[in-house]
């Protein structure tokens, strides 16, 4: 049970495990996209109809009969991995060993839906992947199985969550295994250690200059690729853009300070700004409506420098 990519990762490597058979993919119903709006498959979706599986989709499981047609898969193990959809008790109560979902964090930190970019917004350096028996509750069910991720200090949200989803891929099959054998420990939560990891939304994206780079370079590291890191600049008084960063890398203390925001020029091939302790240095922006410029096609572009 899975929608986007993250899911179709863990999807894979199931079907490439001998150990078990996958009876059906649930995955949520096709939503309208692009301009045309026309309905595109889930990346689960797409996976699972490439090697033939059944493919459902309910809107929901308040439907009875919905569950009823689980439960006549008569499955073992529910695998669950980012499905949007909260499991009523009744579709928990349905395979005959447990549920188990795949979760990108360390639980019981980063419970909900964004954990990757609430762990490095808040600047932390190590995440992980946590593998544990689903409840009723937002991830408060006993863990089955973790591992630890060191995150470098300059990758951004989609590179970890790559990385994520192929070690949640590797530990959900040990931790079938070790269900299969009998050697699966299950070790309860420690509620008050929670800390929550809500839906981003797209304003958060938003930068303050008049923070520190290192908290600027965590937003821009957290918001890449969805939604994006921007901020509101005027290169004159009648002109007003919003320019999306790409995230980059912490430069230099200025040897004169500008007001942060001040877009000082380009620096070791990359756009200087100001914020309110260094320079941070971005490789490209992307004006609104437009396409991505690299330093140098900026700088000759907007700031009238080395053309």
């Amino acid at each position: 049970m899975g929608t986007p990519d993250f899911a179709a990762v863990i999807l894979k490597h199931l079907l490439a495990w001998e150990g078990g058979e996958v009876l059906a993919a649930y995955t949520q119903p096709d939503r309208p996209c692009g301009r045309g709006l026309s309905c595109k498959p889930s990346p689960v979706k797409a996976l699972a109809l490439e090697h033939g599986l059944d493919v459902r989709q309910p809107l929901n499981f308040k439907d009875p009969a919905e569950v009823e047609a689980l439960r006549a898969l008569e499955p073992d193990v529910l695998a669950v991995a980012a499905y949007g959809l909260i499991l009523p008790q009744a579709v928990l109560d349905v395979p005959a060993l447990m549920p188990v979902n795949v979760h990108a964090s360390l639980l019981p930190k980063y419970r909900g839906a964004a954990p990757i970019q609430r762990c490095i917004l808040d600047g932390e350096t190590v995440t992980g992947i946590s593998i544990m028996r689903m409840e009723k509750g937002l991830d408060s069910g006993p863990i089955l199985l973790q591992r630890a991720l060191r995150m470098g200090g300059d990758e951004h949200a989609g590179q970890v969550h790559d990385q994520l989803a192929e070690m949640g891929g590797l530990l959900l099959v040990e931790a079938l295994e070790r269900l299969r054998d009998g050697r699966l420990a299950v070790v309860p939560q420690d509620d008050s250690l929670a800390t929550y990891a809500p839906k981003l939304s797209k304003d958060e994206g938003l930068i303050d200059w008049n923070r520190p780079a290192q908290e600027i370079h965590d937003r821009a590291r957290a918001m890449h690729p969805w939604p994006g890191a921007f901020f509101q600049w005027s290169p004159d008084d009648k002109k007003h853009l919003r320019l999306t960063l790409t995230p980059g890398k912490i430069g230099p203390e200025p040897e004169r300070k500008a007001e942060p925001g001040t877009i000082l020029g380009e620096m070791d091939g990359h756009i200087a700004i100001q914020t309110a302790d260094r320079v941070y240095l971005t490789p490209s922006v992307q004006p609104e409506g437009r396409k991505a410029l690299s330093a140098s096609a900026f700088a000759c572009g907007y700031l009238k420098k080395n053309c």
